[in-house]
């Protein structure tokens, strides 16, 4: 169940300021310490950065849920929440959304080994832990975060400015609010090039707008299209390690998702 859209005027934006403060401010101290603003302890520092990343990426959910209760009621909650139990979105929306970040993901670890780049070995140990893997990535590394942005705001965004528009806000916001993590050292974000990381939310929000929709509007498919594009990253690795190097393969990747996304788009603005 969606969240209802009664007037066009009316985004809450206690969402985003619920989105922002909770995951900022678990994440600043990781921030000042990658500033240098605080000195603490390293070896805590790294322990504990990991959990808090994933702690911070609930916002958006939390977000959601303070906003239904607090603008619809206590009942609208659990209606909500139960909608995101549902897988059935047909067979076909599985295969787009593997084949579809699939084949990003290879094409941007395989094309650049023809300009002389090297193809990045796979990060996981094996490949049979692939689907344990893309279970955590959906439930807890970034999958959760589409309880609110393609689950909640996302209608409203697209009720108030259109599917093209509002979408590429909530691509921009969504980016947006990823940025502090670029300064925490434990972060694979430090590695990518933020424009090009800008370019690749703006594409995977029209994407993840087409999978909702052609789910019949199962709010679990967001989270499905979300988790599996990081699951698959280090399958075909396109993030090299390492500063003050040139990312062709994750520009590719990001660019990848863009022209998907601005297919997916127009697909619906077709129908």
């Amino acid at each position: 169940m969606s969240p209802e859209v009664s007037n066009k005027k009316s985004t809450p934006i206690r969402f985003f300021v619920i989105t922002f403060l909770w995951s900022w401010l678990l994440w600043l101290p990781f921030v000042m310490g990658g500033l240098g603003i605080w000195d603490w302890d390293e070896n805590l520092r790294s322990i504990l950065s990991m959990p808090t990343i994933i702690l911070g990426a609930f916002g958006p959910s939390i977000a959601a849920v303070y906003s239904i209760r607090t603008l619809q009621g206590k009942s609208a909650v659990k209606p909500f929440l139960r909608s995101f139990l549902s897988f059935k979105f047909g067979w076909k929306v599985w295969l787009i959304i593997f084949g579809a970040m699939g084949l990003a993901n290879f094409l941007a670890w395989y094309l650049p080994g023809f300009f002389g780049y090297e193809r990045l070995p796979m990060l996981l140990p094996t490949i049979f832990v692939f689907p344990i893997y893309w279970l955590v990535m959906v439930f807890f590394g970034g999958g959760q975060e589409e309880i609110g942005w393609r689950g909640y705001i996302m209608p409203y965004l697209e009720s108030r400015y259109g599917i093209l528009l509002g979408n590429t806000i909530l691509g921009i916001i969504w980016a947006l609010w990823h940025a502090p993590l670029w300064f925490i050292p434990d972060s694979f974000q430090v590695f990518m090039p933020f424009s090009a990381f800008l370019i690749g939310c703006i594409g995977l929000s029209f994407f993840f707008s087409w999978v909702v929709k052609a789910s019949n509007n199962k709010p679990l498919s967001a989270l499905i299209a979300h988790g599996t594009s990081n699951a698959m990253l280090p399958v075909f690795p396109s993030l090299i390690l390492a500063s003050g190097v040139f990312q062709l393969h994750f520009w590719i990747l990001e660019i990848l998702y863009l022209l998907i996304g601005a297919v997916a788009l127009a697909s619906l603005k077709a129908q």
